[in-house]
């Protein structure tokens, strides 16, 4: 009984410290071709979307991990699909430069996932616009 009230407390002053933090923006940085990494980064901006409706969340994609965003091969092409669809704080965005390696085109791509140039240069971009940075990784 003593374990569930201190976990419960515990949760109540998570939850309080989080709730008054200002909005953040966070870049996360994909280059894996494992899909462990893949299930893991949807679980990160999955629940951190949720969990702070006010900060932006954007996924970087370049290298192997360009099957995490193509509609025949991603392991989480269901889950990624939804969480476009009904979150305006989260972009996945994969780089062309990937792409025309992998000669894809952006009709293979799930809808909502958008394309830029080079996906490193967006994650510097993002890094000098003040947005904090995770790469993910296992």
């Amino acid at each position: 009984m003593k374990t569930i009230l201190n976990v419960m407390v515990a949760l109540i002053v998570t939850v309080t410290a989080f709730s008054q933090e200002k909005p953040v923006k966070i870049v996360f940085d994909v280059t894996s071709d494992n899909v462990a990494v893949h299930g893991s980064t949807m679980r990160h901006v999955k629940l951190m979307s949720r969990a702070y409706p006010e900060s932006q969340f954007e996924v970087v994609m370049y290298s192997g991990a360009i099957d995490m965003v193509l509609k025949e091969k991603s392991s989480i092409a269901t889950d990624l699909e939804t969480l476009l669809a009904n979150n305006k704080n989260v972009s996945f965005i994969i780089c062309e430069g990937t792409m025309k390696r992998h000669k894809v085109d952006a009709s293979q791509l799930i809808p909502g996932v958008t394309s830029v140039p080079d996906g490193i240069l967006q994650i510097i971009q993002r890094q000098a616009e003040g947005w904090g940075y995770i790469k993910e990784a296992q």
